[in-house]
């Protein structure tokens, strides 16, 4: 087969297409044939070497994957040969074969296609696990989404107008900002221009947000605190700006009993994973079969244009998902 090699960590000119053995589905895994994978930023920080893979995960790039299984691993039960699905993969999706847990893969929506389907799995589990399990965004809650132009963002702002939320992001030009309203935010903030702090003090009257997810980090910490509502929750789920904080206030999370948490996918558990998985399907993909939820795709590019894939990413100039293509 082949797949993206990552002889050395770097820019995006490392990768380079070689060719090599089929992975073997080892117990509980299933071997599928990978029709389109779903570019994100981990994939860019394990090419930077900033993000690496689990001991037993496969080194080379690509956490999601569509396509048609081909094998399965001993003790899987639940899946058929033949079956076209999309999944959360531990590594190795930037390849035209992949092994991945079974318990990680999700029925194509109806209507969807390879592509399509290739770009919900990272970015919706993520949101599930994020927004919903660990910080409890319900009906009726008030949630800003950093970011909100991103995979993570455009799926997290359907997502929390879906259960009722009232969504304020913020993006950093008036077209990713118009994307965002037209998603369903009730107001879209360019932090370029705006001061995203003053701007969600005005729309919640000085009360503050309820749930903040964040993917910025350090530079945006001591600001987030100062915005969220008492008994709040700021969910963080990635360090676009920074992980280390030189100088925060602390003294609002005691004050008005706010939580600070957040996750990275990768490290969880196969039981963990396992139980978001049946929530989104149970909970998510009604919605997405429906069309009320669907993925933003902004480019589909061929297997071979990887590199320009990556370098798009890094540019941020994309409104939603990037897809690599096979076949």
């Amino acid at each position: 087969m082949r797949y993206v090699d990552l002889p050395a960590h770097g820019g995006p000119e490392v990768m380079r297409l070689a060719t090599g053995p089929l992975p073997q589905p080892r117990p509980g895994e299933i071997l599928v044939r990978v029709e389109a994978a779903g570019v994100n930023r981990p994939d860019v920080a394990q090419r930077q070497g900033t993000y690496p893979p689990p001991k037993d995960a496969s080194p080379v790039l690509g956490l999601e994957i569509a396509g048609e299984v081909v094998a399965l691993g001993e003790g899987v039960t639940d899946v058929e040969i033949g079956a076209h699905i999309c999944a959360l993969a531990n590594g190795g999706g930037y390849a035209e074969y992949c092994t991945v847990p079974a318990t990680q893969a999700l029925t194509f929506p109806k209507g969807y296609d390879a592509v399509k389907a290739a770009a919900l799995p990272e970015t919706f589990f993520t949101v599930w696990a994020n927004l919903f399990q660990m910080a409890g965004l319900t009906e009726g809650e008030t949630v800003l989404i950093h970011g909100g132009s991103s995979g993570i963002g455009t799926t997290a702002i359907q997502l929390a107008k879906a259960f009722g939320a009232t969504v304020y992001t913020t993006a950093g030009s008036a077209e990713k900002c118009a994307a965002c309203m037209d998603l369903g935010a009730a107001r879209a903030i360019n932090y370029k221009a705006e001061d995203f702090v003053e701007i969600i003090k005005e729309e919640t009257g000085g009360k503050g947000v309820d749930v903040i997810l964040d993917m910025i980090g350090a530079s945006y910490f001591d600001r987030n605190l100062q915005i969220l509502a008492k008994d709040g929750c700021l969910s963080i789920i990635a360090f676009l700006g920074g992980s280390t904080v030189e100088k925060a206030n602390l003294a609002p999370i005691m004050v008005k009993r706010l939580t600070v948490t957040g996750s990275t996918m990768r490290p969880r558990t196969a039981e963990e994973k396992r139980a978001i998985r049946d929530e989104l399907l149970a909970e998510v993909w009604p919605l997405i079969e429906s069309g009320e939820v669907a993925p933003v795709i902004h480019a589909v590019l061929p297997f071979d244009q990887v590199v320009e894939a990556h370098r798009l990413m890094e540019s941020s100039e994309h409104i939603g998902k990037i897809v690599l293509k096979l076949g």
